[in-house]
């Protein structure tokens, strides 16, 4: 198996590096946790979750800059050609080989709009991405609720680590992300999208302690710019 470094970059941003570098939800600009600026990531690739702000973030200038390679669902990739920046468009079910590594696409219950394109494209669906590397299988479920077919997700491509948001309002709480960890039943899980505004906070001790007294999977609670290997 490669190894893997695994970065949080904040909220729902993840940078993944193997051989290649797989960056997910490049929200970096306006976003008071990034430990970073859009200019210091080369990524090889780009996943884009949905088309909210704070998903497809810096994709398309990081995106202009490096020449990278942009998957989305087929309505932002739409928007972002539109922006003069190629992106190629798959959806729900589909698996992509990109750089050697795997994306399949998967369901996620969200809404999707493109808050850039002040609603004149069309979000699509809102989606979470399986990523495979080197032997590894990771799962970041985007913006979500809990829902029952995550059960799925995990049968047919039992992930090792899961990336689940836990800050409510928007996105499932720590109660039904705890479900979820039920559902997938990954080895390790990290919780994403809390604390980086306080209409997000949320205490991730209290999503661990709930996690793990209910099953055998690991809670890693990160802090942005912090990295774990694989």
């Amino acid at each position: 198996m490669a190894d893997i470094k695994i970065t949080w970059l904040g909220h729902a941003a993840f940078l993944l590096e193997a051989e290649k570098k797989l960056l997910v939800d490049p929200f970096i600009s306006g976003n008071p946790k990034a430990p970073c600026n859009p200019e210091d990531l080369d990524p090889d690739i780009i996943a884009v979750t949905h088309g909210h702000q704070d998903h497809l973030g810096d994709t398309i200038e990081i995106g202009a800059r490096t020449g990278c390679r942009i998957i989305s669902i087929h309505e932002v990739a739409n928007y972002i050609k539109s922006k003069g920046v190629f992106a190629e468009g798959m959806n729900k079910g589909g698996t992509m080989e990109v750089e050697g590594m795997t994306l399949t696409m998967t369901h996620a219950l969200h809404s999707s709009s493109i808050d850039d394109s002040g609603f004149s494209f069309d979000g699509g669906s809102p989606a979470g991405f399986v990523i495979g590397i080197g032997g590894h299988s990771f799962y970041h479920a985007g913006d979500t609720s809990v829902f029952g077919d995550m059960q799925l997700i995990g049968e047919l491509y039992e992930p090792e680590i899961a990336f689940l948001p836990i800050g409510d309002k928007f996105t499932m709480g720590i109660k039904e992300a705890v479900k979820a960890v039920e559902l997938i039943q990954p080895k390790i899980v990290v919780p994403m999208h809390y604390n980086t505004f306080d209409v997000i906070k949320q205490d991730p001790e209290k999503f661990k302690r709930a996690v793990e007294a209910k099953v055998n999977t690991k809670v890693i609670i990160m802090e942005p710019g912090e990295s774990i290997e694989l």
